[in-house]
């Protein structure tokens, strides 16, 4: 609210010394972008950011305002979100700290190949080299605009242009993702029929519904991890399809499955 009310105040102010209200839009959203940056978590920064110009649109003085404005929003959207990633979870980056301790957990090389799949910012890819130093970290991200600022952001690791759910993951020894509880089944098909035996499936905050993880790691006030060790290539889960996921919401983003029933 503080942030929302300050760009009003200097919006009002810039309009006050006979500028257009557009000028007077563009002034409070810029304050509102440079508020936000400095916000905790994605969720807080959606909304310091986008809580003035809604706000803006929702009274008079959008009225004033060209119509064609309004599409300029959209069009980010799709340039950030392309409708064919949609299906996918948005962009919710990792913390820092979400893998720590999985290195002693999984006995993998200390030059393992690492997969981020969905990696947004390159926030998980950060987390997976925070654990393995020495590892051969990459990462895979749909929206060209994504994964564009991430090759810039992570240029010692490869970033990929591409649909994580048609990249092959076979070359890979651990596939991390954060997705959604309704991808969880399908991505666990997928590193079944494509990852050689004793590679790893990682998830954060959704396990598998179905299926006891090998490595459960939790933590207050963290979002649990969950770890699936494959045992045989090529062996389906299509019979998971029919397993429902329940979600409660938690912590900005809904949060897994119930603990204790999809673990068991």
């Amino acid at each position: 609210m503080a942030s929302w009310s300050l760009a009003w105040l200097l919006a009002g102010w810039v309009v006050s010394l006979g500028h257009e209200p557009l000028v007077g839009v563009a002034a409070g959203s810029i304050v509102s972008l440079g508020l936000a940056r400095v916000a905790s978590t994605g969720v807080r920064r959606f909304i310091i950011a986008g809580g003035f110009p809604l706000s803006v649109a929702a009274c008079g003085w959008a009225g004033s305002i060209p119509a064609w404005t309004w599409l300029v929003p959209l069009g980010v959207l799709l340039l950030v979100y392309p409708v064919a990633a949609w299906r996918d979870a948005p962009l919710f980056p990792s913390a820092a700290t979400a893998l720590d301790g999985l290195q002693s957990r999984l006995n993998l090389a200390a030059d393992a190949r690492l997969l981020d799949a969905g990696c947004g910012l390159g926030h998980g890819m950060r987390a997976l080299r925070r654990e393995w130093p020495d590892a051969h970290v990459s990462g895979v991200e749909r929206s060209r605009i994504l994964a564009f600022v991430c090759a810039l952001v992570r240029p010692k690791d490869c970033v990929r242009c591409a649909d994580m759910w048609r990249v092959s993951w076979k070359d890979f020894d651990l596939v991390y993702l954060f997705q959604r509880p309704e991808s969880m089944a399908q991505a666990w098909n997928k590193a079944c029929m494509e990852l050689r035996p004793g590679a790893w499936l990682v998830s954060l905050d959704f396990p598998v519904p179905g299926q006891r993880p090998d490595v459960v790691i939790e933590r207050p006030s963290e979002r649990a991890l969950f770890a699936y060790s494959v045992q045989s290539t090529g062996s389906t889960r299509s019979d998971l399809s029919h397993l429902r996921v329940q979600t409660t919401p938690a912590r900005g983003r809904p949060n897994g499955p119930e603990r204790a029933a999809a673990a068991r």
